[in-house]
């Protein structure tokens, strides 16, 4: 009868387990070197980086030297009473119409997301009319509503009227900037809260519905938080193209900060440095906004990654300060 030695094939001697107290491991030596990674070299990219910083200093030379800027004049007119009333206006218009189209926009958003086809219907039939138009094209449009609807009314349908008011009295340019520029952002919102609705996992909603949560605690809980991720980036968006689409007002009149730096212009000829006016302020205000989107966002991605936020641009200054002075220890 055949053993179990005579079967198996015999194992190789450093394979073969060690007798008791016995160990066949060599001796242990001298630790081996560790082996250095080297980044692999991109001369490409060098070269490239070398070539856009010599252009943005050519770029930043010209401006400063190039006396058709005039920058005495644009550091008088900087913080000028006029120019601050405008960007004043401006700001206001931006947060109301992005407001107003945010409460409208969400009411959009609900009835697209609705079952009721003819409030699917309505919702997109409006958001088709207001994104497929120009915004100064609608602007001039409810500018000039009175040649349409001369008066308006309240009373009863098919009934007398009760109060009646000119158009031309109730809608002056900055009603009407207001009423144009919500209703074109609450076309934008609507879309903008369909889609952070829309990118929540519906399994995540099944669960919550079979744990036996509430409507509100699920919308408030669930949905919300998940969907801001989705909504704040284009949400931030949104509001910095608010801010500059503001400037198309001037149109009618309405003394905002391209307005108001154009009155001026208009009587200097100082065009090109009141330009500049504009623009300076116009980066200032869109470099804060841009600054509270990027907080807002680290916000609402708590716990959407393993690993953690990285760390913001003024604690990686700080590290690389903290660790610069203990080099120099």
């Amino acid at each position: 009868m055949a053993t179990p030695q005579d079967v198996l094939p015999a194992l190789p001697a450093h394979d073969r387990p060690a007798a008791p107290g016995h160990s066949d491991r060599p001796p242990a030596g001298p630790p081996a070197a560790e082996a250095r990674i080297v980044a692999r070299r991109k001369p490409g990219q060098w070269a490239a980086a070398a070539v856009a910083l010599l252009l943005a200093a050519m770029a930043v030379n010209s401006a400063i030297h190039n006396k058709a800027f005039q920058w005495s004049v644009v550091a008088d007119w900087f913080t000028a009473r006029s120019v601050l009333n405008g960007l004043t206006l401006t700001l206001w218009l931006t947060a109301v119409t992005l407001a107003l189209g945010f409460v409208l926009g969400t009411v959009l958003a609900t009835m697209r997301l609705s079952t009721n086809p003819v409030l699917r219907t309505l919702s997109w039939g409006y958001i088709w009319v207001f994104r497929s138009t120009p915004p100064l094209v609608q602007l001039l449009f409810f500018f000039n509503i009175g040649a349409l609807y001369p008066t308006l009314g309240l009373g009863i349908p098919f009934g007398p009227e009760f109060v009646t008011v000119k158009t031309v009295n109730l809608m002056g340019p900055t009603l009407t900037a207001v009423i144009g520029l919500t209703l074109l952002e609450t076309a934008y919102a609507a879309e903008v809260i369909r889609g952070g609705i829309l990118s929540v996992d519906r399994g995540q909603l099944e669960a919550a519905a079979a744990l036996g949560l509430g409507r509100w605690r699920v919308l408030r809980r669930i949905v919300v938080p998940q969907a801001m991720r989705a909504i704040v980036p284009t949400a931030g968006n949104m509001l910095i193209g608010a801010l500059k689409g503001t400037s198309i007002v001037s149109v009618l009149a309405v003394s905002d900060l391209l307005y108001s730096v154009q009155l001026v212009y208009l009587q200097s000829y100082q065009v090109i440095p009141m330009l500049v006016v504009a623009t300076l302020w116009y980066l200032a205000v869109t470099t804060v906004l841009s600054i509270g989107q990027y907080y807002v966002e680290r916000h609402f991605a708590r716990g959407a990654t393993r690993d953690g936020l990285p760390p913001t641009p003024l604690q990686r200054a700080r590290a690389a300060f903290a660790k610069v002075v203990r080099s120099h220890e």
